[in-house]
């Protein structure tokens, strides 16, 4: 399948290293002229589209799933833009709020010990990302192609540090994503924080959807405590099963992109099915 993608190249924010973005449309927009589309915003840009750029050079097969998907009637088709990451990946995605806290502070000073400085060799800017995300590029976007501008067909989506930013910014900017996919979400950097926080600012439920998975093998071995804990919280605040709120298990499955490759149809029937 060729892949045709506008590239926004080397953007730069405040402090944030430069990046590109690039921006895939489904068939349909060029067919239904009048038509506008959901989006989908999704982090490590570079592992997407092209498996020559993927780090494993193996894609999510993202346009191949939308194309398909699509074309059989089981999805709204939705442009995708792909947000390309940096040097600093994990400064860029690591979630700040919940380290603002007395405990959170607490946690900060214990980790710098144990780690005897290392956690500082990142630059934490995920609230400059965000930011960019939401002030910048989304409103370009909405510019340049006939979107859906609104929440409720605005998606954000990544893995692992990816899925641990996504459910950040939904739950950060609640009026700009309808939706977060985390796909195998690395929990473990904020430790015990991640449940008061959750429970702090997690959305009411009947407006937003979010979607977990996880595998049981390789890297994600170590995430169902984490996501246990995230369940029940996504419980208490009256999330249902199925409807607004899914975490699915996907029993052997790694932590690389060829298992969120197999997965991704699961989210995207999720958030863009059709009744």
């Amino acid at each position: 399948m060729k892949i045709n993608l506008t590239r926004y190249p080397g953007n730069i924010y405040k402090n944030l290293l430069p990046r590109d973005v690039w921006v895939w449309v489904p068939p349909q927009y060029h067919v239904e002229t009048k038509q506008r589309f959901p989006v989908i915003f999704m982090h490590d840009g570079q592992n997407l589209f092209y498996p020559e750029k993927a780090y494993t050079q193996i894609t999510w097969g993202v346009a191949e799933a939308i194309t398909r998907l699509s074309g059989w009637g089981f999805i709204q088709p939705a442009i995708v833009v792909g947000i390309d990451n940096t040097d600093n990946r994990i400064g860029d995605y690591m979630p700040t709020r919940p380290f603002e806290t007395p405990a959170g502070k607490a946690y900060l000073d214990r980790i710098r010990e144990e780690t005897e400085g290392q956690f500082d060799q990142n630059v934490y800017m995920a609230d400059d990302y965000l930011e960019w995300m939401t002030t910048i590029l989304k409103p370009q976007i909405d510019k340049d192609f006939r979107t859906r501008p609104g929440p409720q067909h605005t998606l954000i989506m990544g893995s692992s540090m990816g899925g641990l930013i996504s459910l950040y910014a939904l739950l950060e900017y609640p009026e700009v994503f309808g939706g977060a996919g985390c796909f195998s979400t690395h929990w473990p950097p904020l430790g015990n924080l991640i449940q008061p926080y959750l429970r702090k600012y997690l959305p009411a439920p009947g407006r937003h959807r979010i979607y977990f998975d996880l595998g049981t093998g390789g890297g994600d071995a170590i995430y169902p405590p984490y996501q246990q804990v995230v369940d029940q919280v996504m419980a208490e605040k009256g999330y249902s099963p199925g409807r607004d709120w899914i975490t699915r298990v996907a029993p052997g499955a790694e932590h690389h992109e060829s298992a969120w490759r197999r997965r991704f149809h699961i989210a995207l029937r999720f958030f863009l099915g059709r009744v």
